[in-house]
């Protein structure tokens, strides 16, 4: 074992452990980190678990985080020439695995990325630069010799929609990222004390997987096809060796529990066809910010007919990606399936897939009209490459279809409230305030008015926003936005524009006057005052984020005028 330490004010160390043959584990440790990008906060700090196999050829999967650069990067380059490496396998593009990608490749260009259509396609835009590729899909193997054969087991939105898992047969250790990971940094590098970790498990599995629950039981379908599973190496935490049974056993209850009274959407595609990947998992990202379950279906695949039809009829809304016309008589077969399953009154949303042979999208549409099924959404439409600005309208128009097959539920939570509770809680009132972020070529807005000044030193405040809100996606750690303040007897027309219910993808700031603050976000003209603010850390409060940002900039525009008030009457909505 190989500790190194960085000297900087956190504690970073990298811990280097052989946990089966040729195999070796490099373990970046965050002693000291207490919010994590997904925002929930940590007890017990965190790692990220980076993996070297050395057969004939050699694989790395995942690197760490860019904090470690320095570390990681030495610590690599101490096991091995990175040259020599083959393979880099990426279990999935978020930063904490893929941050040193970039700097891999610099030292081995010769390295072919491996990695899920999607995960290729996000590293493309993330690195800049040429690479060699393999793209790889369930079932799809490697053979690094030695005995060293890697099996793929695609797992989408475990988190993220790019997510494979890796199983080595010499060694039936399975890399699943941040599947049966947690957020917990010790000097263990197995699970030996399972009641110490348990909790944060638990945790871990609520804030990230349960979300996805349908997902995780497919998963865990896919892991059964698997030799004997002995080891779990995950992305964060301790690696599961003593207790795997027992902890993969606590997924499938927790799981199985979720799904059963879960509202299910579910998305059928052609994952090889056209950007359908990317746009399917836009989509899926809007439908399960609202805890609504996302189950995605791969047409172009082996799909059981009947377990489709089965699917299709317990699902609250389905969306359909355009399939090539000239597909095979299984996809031919499995569109018949979908809709000929399609009851009345399901939702219903269809996008086309940009592969240049779309089957075509209105009359498909009609079909299900025809069924009785609701539209939730404008058929997206695809004429040139997808941008981030497609990425969001397919993250709006999944929270549209979303909201609409949960709105007699949302309804019937509203009306459960106690009468008296009700009007009380009303009386918590509030001011008036227009949220604007700008993030790339994304803009987006809200009314706000649970709104508080939450500290002196940092100078900072607490924002309440609803998990389900298209700006919502802006403002994570790290994004910048302005606080607009609105004024008593000022604010009508500003309040009602930004009150409307918007289509997915419109420019909230068509017809408003607006000039560009320092962070890049648009400040409204019509504003009494304006903050500029940086998220610094967000906590999760069920059906709405509380968000604290930090003030760095801010100008009155009229000192003598008061900030609008919102009174309420009733406390069961704004």
């Amino acid at each position: 074992m190989v500790v190194l330490t960085d000297k900087s004010e956190k504690r970073l160390t990298i811990q280097t452990t052989d946990i089966a043959a040729d195999t070796t584990t490099i373990r970046s440790l965050d002693w000291d980190r207490d919010r994590f990008d997904i925002e929930f906060g940590l007890q017990n700090g965190t790692t990220y678990n980076s993996f070297l196999i050395r057969g004939e050829k050699i694989a790395l999967v995942d690197t760490s985080h860019e904090k470690f650069r320095q570390l990681y990067l030495d610590t690599l380059k101490g096991l091995i020439d990175p040259k020599d490496i083959d393979y880099l396998i990426i279990s999935h593009t978020e930063p904490d695995h893929s941050g040193l990608v970039k700097d891999v490749l610099e030292l081995a260009p010769d390295i072919t990325v491996v990695g899920s259509k999607v995960a290729i396609q996000f590293l493309e835009n993330l690195v800049h630069q040429p690479f060699k590729k393999q793209i790889v899909k369930n079932s799809d193997r490697i053979d690094l010799g030695n005995g060293h054969e890697i099996e793929f087991v695609i797992a989408p939105n475990l988190h993220w929609p790019d997510t494979i898992f890796s199983y080595d047969h010499k060694t039936q250790i399975l890399y699943t990222c941040d599947a049966f990971g947690m957020h917990y940094c010790s000097d263990a590098t197995y699970d030996d004390d399972l009641e110490a970790i348990s909790p944060d498990y638990k945790f871990y599995y609520e804030c990230l997987m349960a979300p996805n629950s349908r997902s995780v039981m497919s998963a865990l379908k896919r892991m059964g096809q698997l030799e004997t599973i002995g080891a779990i190496a995950t992305g964060h935490g301790p690696l599961l060796w003593h207790n795997v049974d027992e902890l993969v056993g606590r997924y499938r209850t927790w799981s199985q529990n979720k799904t059963k009274a879960e509202t299910t959407v579910g998305i059928f595609f052609v994952s090889e066809y056209g950007y359908s990947d990317r746009l399917a998992a836009g989509i899926a990202t809007g439908i399960t910010k609202t805890g609504v379950a996302v189950e995605m279906i791969d047409l172009g695949g082996e799909v059981d007919l009947q377990e489709l039809r089965e699917l299709v009829g317990r699902c609250a809304g389905i969306v359909l990606g355009m399939t090539p016309a000239s597909g095979g008589s299984n996809i031919q077969a499995a569109l018949s399936t979908i809709l000929g399953s399609a009851k009345e009154k399901q939702a219903v949303g269809v996008f086309e897939t940009g592969g240049g042979d779309d089957e075509p999208v209105y009359p498909i549409l009609n079909k299900f009209r025809d069924l009785g099924l609701k539209t939730a959404f404008q058929p997206i439409q695809i004429k040139e490459t997808p941008t981030e600005n497609t990425d969001k309208l397919c993250e709006e128009s999944g929270t549209d279809l979303a909201q609409l097959v949960t709105i007699k539920k949302s309804i019937k939570q509203m009306k459960s409230l106690d009468a008296d509770l009700d009007k009380a809680l009303g009386r918590l009132s509030g001011g008036l305030y227009i949220i604007t972020a700008k993030k790339g070529d994304v803009k987006s807005a809200m009314l706000a008015s649970w709104v508080n000044q939450a500290s002196f030193k940092p100078l900072g405040v607490s924002i309440a926003v609803a998990k389900d809100r298209a700006i919502e996606s802006l403002m994570q750690v790290g994004d910048t936005f302005i606080l607009n303040v609105l004024e008593e007897g000022n604010y009508q027309g500003l309040m009602k524009h930004f009150l409307k219910r918007f289509a997915p993808g419109a420019d909230r700031f068509e017809g408003v006057r607006t000039q560009t603050a320092g962070n890049g976000s648009p400040i409204l003209a019509d504003a009494l005052a304006y903050m500029e603010c940086e998220v610094a850390c967000r906590m999760d409060c069920g059906d709405h984020w509380v968000i604290f940002s930090t003030i760095s900039n801010g100008r009155v525009a009229k000192p003598d005028a008061l900030t609008a008030v919102h009174h309420r009457k009733v406390g069961n909505h704004y």
